[in-house]
């Protein structure tokens, strides 16, 4: 759950909110921009070549410190630092206090916005860029914030339905990110009211309805040996590890031809399990000789489907899970 910084210092309501979000064992976390564009304190410092930090002294950092201390967030996701050098923001002594001495140090995170020159570089998890999507593993823990709409991180009144991703483009998406081990942030423009439109409401809700079938493939999920699958393209891997055993997961974005898929990453044994979740009848299944493994996906009637969209297919025993 991230809020607008430059919301809550006149409200004790994301106090509230905070609260409320952590009684459902959620992490709290907290948005801010470090500039504003049209403060008269900061033009004045960008006129001055960011060689005087008035609008850093006098509003960035005491408001950063009062959040800190007020909110006691579990993410402080950084933005607005693209034209000046974190030197300019303090972002070293204020990162410093918050991992050493603040109330939060032991359980805070945070992302890589506090200078033009840190971005991608530093910082508790990378964003890189807006809808940073690598397509492979990256060393560090990383991050895909993305929008719903293709075009705005915001409400627009004139946007088509074709500006809106898809549930399909939205689960591919989410899947890569996951299965190269990112994290996803997934961005709604609320309008002027607060509500929110109705073809956010049905993106979020097939993806509730996706993920309460599948979560066990993304819910406390790790990168495996291969992401995405060398045959089947379609096909992108999770793993994970639930009482030392080792669960693989094949999630199939396209539905596969004749009901058969062939897989080039695992390599099974006499004792490989596979199940789709959602319907848990194990499926059959032959090696391949060179490596791999055909799945045969029997009849499924449309009201035994468990989902509409990426089929998840579960592999345990694997000698290479």
């Amino acid at each position: 759950m991230l809020l607008n910084g430059r919301m809550f210092l006149k409200t004790q309501a994301p106090s509230q909110l905070g609260a409320a979000v952590r009684e459902k064992d959620l992490k709290f976390g907290l948005y801010h921009s470090l500039y504003e564009w049209f403060h008269p304190l900061y033009l004045r410092d960008k006129r001055n070549n960011f060689q005087t930090q008035d609008f850093v002294r006098a509003k960035t950092m005491p408001e950063l410190y009062e959040l800190v201390n007020v909110y006691k967030p579990d993410i402080i996701w950084s933005d607005g630092e693209w034209e000046a050098e974190d030197t300019y923001w303090n972002s070293t002594e204020f990162i410093a206090w918050l991992y050493n001495d603040s109330p939060v140090k032991d359980t805070v995170v945070t992302n890589d916005r506090w200078g033009k020159s840190v971005r991608c570089k530093h910082g508790g998890f990378l964003g890189c860029n807006d809808r940073y999507n690598p397509g492979i593993l990256q060393k560090r823990k990383w991050e895909n914030c993305m929008t719903i709409d293709k075009k705005s991180w915001g409400f627009r009144r004139e946007a088509n339905l074709k500006d809106y991703l898809t549930i399909e483009k939205l689960l591919l998406t989410m899947v890569e990110t996951i299965s190269c081990g990112g994290n996803i942030l997934i961005n709604i423009g609320p309008a002027h009211d607060g509500t929110i439109s109705a073809v956010y409401l049905e993106r979020l809700s097939q993806m509730g309805e996706w993920l309460k079938v599948n979560g066990e493939a993304i819910y406390f999920s790790v990168p495996w040996n291969f992401q995405n699958d060398h045959v089947n393209q379609h096909v992108w891997y999770t793993k994970r590890v639930i009482d030392d055993q080792a669960s693989v997961y094949a999630i199939a974005l396209k539905w596969p031809h004749n009901n058969k898929l062939q897989l080039a990453g695992p390599i099974t044994a006499d004792i490989t399990n596979v199940t789709m979740i959602g319907y848990n009848t194990p499926m059959k299944w032959t090696a391949d000789p060179s490596g791999g493994i055909h799945i045969d996906i029997p009849f499924i009637s449309y009201k035994d489907m468990p989902c509409k969209w990426a089929w998840v297919f579960k592999m345990t025993g694997l000698t290479n899970s």
